[in-house]
């Protein structure tokens, strides 16, 4: 880090909610209360940020191996993530990671999880975090 590029709270708490607004969609359809899907937005991200790639020492959220969460009317969850490389050794597992991480979430329904790999993972994908924790400035 460079002396005057110094990021303050208020930056990274603004680069969060952007994110988050970024990757979790709210069905059209869904009549729960605003504060319900903010609390449930919160707690999915929370969730999410339990499960770490194995060979990086990152989750999977800052990572940006989660493309979309879309929470439905009936409290379903519908996850899109992809994998650093499509022959990544836990690519059979780590989905099973996010749907038990996401399902213990209260008040979230069933939750389905979907490997997509269009558009390929790349590190731009990264969140600040994510790049200072591997150190990749």
């Amino acid at each position: 880090m460079k002396v005057g590029d110094m990021t303050t709270d208020t930056e990274i708490t603004d680069k969060a909610a952007e994110k988050a607004a970024d990757t979790v969609a709210v069905n059209d359809a869904v009549k729960l209360p605003p504060e319900e899907v903010a609390r449930l937005t919160d707690d999915i991200i929370a969730a999410l940020k339990t499960v770490y790639d194995p060979e990086i020492p990152a989750d999977i959220y800052e990572l940006g191996l989660i493309y979309k969460v879309e929470l439905e009317d009936d409290r379903s969850v519908k996850i899109d993530m992809t994998l650093t490389a499509p022959a990544c050794p836990v690519a059979g597992e780590m989905p099973i990671w996010v749907e038990n991480a996401v399902s213990s979430v209260e008040g979230v329904g069933p939750v389905e999880v979907n490997m997509v790999f269009d558009p390929p993972w790349d590190m731009s994908r990264m969140s600040d975090e994510a790049r200072a924790a591997l150190n990749m400035w």
